[in-house]
């Protein structure tokens, strides 16, 4: 735990202040503004705005609004409020607590609903009618693709949240777009030596996995390690995104010879997916030979408290975990736990951790010019930010660093204390080259600065 002590009142009363102000998505205008600088929205007052364009309704809700607390102490930290967080910890000095090249940050928000097109429309208003520089937040790869594709016609830097398809910096990747999050081809990196471990190398497991984009990366890159110890992949069979009910999808299971099942879901579909999955008494059964295990590739914290019970000992990995002891991690849980009055998700801190960057990159750069930004971000080696020694790749715009593996605690201390760090996976076993084949396809154009 955390020296600071996080409350179930200060999560409620944090919850409701925070909802009290989140606002809704505007109208769509006929065209993007563009200003007579030379780039999209160039800032001309003393202010520059951010647009977070997260899920505040829909399966994807908790982690989105967790997203907008950790941007709001981002732009109270860029803008000299509070302890500074990571800003302190964070390996480059050029920010210093007075806003952004001598201008106050703020912010507008839209929701994505978890639903690509409601996203696009809300980063759409977000741009045209209240002139933000930069986009950033989602927690779905189908909105990160849609909104990072939008960013680019409009000549605008998209910062993106939670996305964790490999598709977002592989052949959907953008030369506009950056991504923080780790994806599933490190997911399975890290995890398949654990699960051979824990498991060993003849196993037969069944897929639910949730119909779209990342459902489908996640798949495909948990079978190809998974295979590569021996594994039999036994059935694949695709869920809808707030399906709620998994119990038709479950059954099947039962009968299909399967010792395995791995839950390719996110969110609350994972929260139920799992839940039922235990309450079926997959977890109770005995086949061939061996105890039933049920694996979830992608785990948070919000998820293992939803899930409850059904969460303990399930195996996943994730972006980070507020348990970590570096001095960037205790930082950011310090000044997110005294802000809110419960540690922050993985979700919060790629979403903070992203606003930060992108500060320091139009500071470093001297301008608010994408182009100049997407210069200042690629290949830019950084430490402090809670991931250990971390770099944004030129070739793709995605952020190598280390990755956790965890799993639910057995004998969790606090509602808060769910989540056990198995294994710190270094970078270097998560790192791939540019061409890997599961990147194929990759034309992220030219840096498009809009006007």
């Amino acid at each position: 735990m955390s020296n600071f002590q996080f409350t179930r009142r200060g999560l409620i009363k944090a919850a409701a202040a925070t909802g009290a102000g989140l606002a809704m998505p505007t109208i769509i205008s006929p065209a993007f503004a563009q200003t007579q600088a030379g780039y999209t929205n160039a800032p001309t007052g003393g202010t520059v705005t951010f647009g977070f364009n997260v899920p505040q309704t829909g399966a994807y809700a908790d982690e989105g609004l967790d997203e907008l607390r950790a941007y709001e102490l981002a732009v109270e930290h860029l803008n000299g409020v509070g302890d500074g967080g990571m800003m302190n910890t964070f390996s480059s000095k050029a920010l210093k607590g007075n806003g952004i090249l001598g201008k106050k940050v703020q912010y507008v928000t839209g929701d994505t609903q978890t639903n690509t097109d409601a996203a696009r429309s809300s980063a759409r208003s977000l741009i045209e009618k209240d002139k933000a520089v930069m986009i950033t937040g989602g927690s779905s790869s189908g909105v990160a693709i849609g909104v990072q594709g939008l960013c680019q016609e409009a000549g605008i830097i998209f910062m993106a949240g939670l996305t964790h398809s490999n598709d977002t910096t592989g052949k959907d990747g953008k030369a506009n777009g950056f991504r923080h999050f780790f994806n599933t081809e490190m997911s399975g990196a890290a995890l398949g030596p654990i699960l051979e471990k824990a498991y060993g190398k003849d196993r037969k497991a069944y897929h639910l996995t949730a119909d779209y984009t990342w459902g489908y990366s996640q798949e495909s890159s948990m079978k190809t390690y998974t295979e590569a110890l021996g594994w039999e992949t036994v059935e694949t069979v695709k869920t809808p995104v707030g399906a709620g009910d998994f119990s038709s999808y479950i059954a099947p299971v039962l009968n299909s010879g399967a010792d395995t099942l791995i839950l390719n879901h996110y969110g609350g579909d994972m929260v139920n997916s799992l839940t039922q999955a235990v309450q079926f008494g997959l977890r109770d059964k005995q086949v061939n030979g061996k105890d039933f295990t049920i694996i979830v590739p992608l785990y948070s914290r919000l998820m293992a408290r939803g899930a409850g019970e059904a969460a303990k000992g399930i195996f996943g990995s994730t972006n980070w975990h507020w348990s970590l002891t570096d001095e960037g991690s205790k930082a950011f849980v310090k000044s997110f736990g005294e802000k809110f009055g419960y540690p922050p998700s993985q979700a919060a801190h790629t979403c903070y951790v992203q606003a930060i960057l992108y500060a320091d990159a139009a500071e470093r750069a001297g301008t608010f010019n994408p182009c100049g930004i997407a210069e200042a971000l690629e290949d830019f080696e950084f430490d402090g930010m809670g991931n250990g020694a971390t770099l944004y790749r030129a070739g793709d715009h995605q952020c190598f660093k280390d990755v956790l593996v965890v799993k639910g605690k057995e004998n969790p201390t606090s509602e808060f204390d769910l989540l056990e760090v198995v294994e710190i996976t270094p970078r270097a076993q998560v790192e791939y080259a540019l061409d890997h084949p599961d990147f194929a396809g990759r034309d992220m154009g030219k840096c498009n600065p809009g006007a």
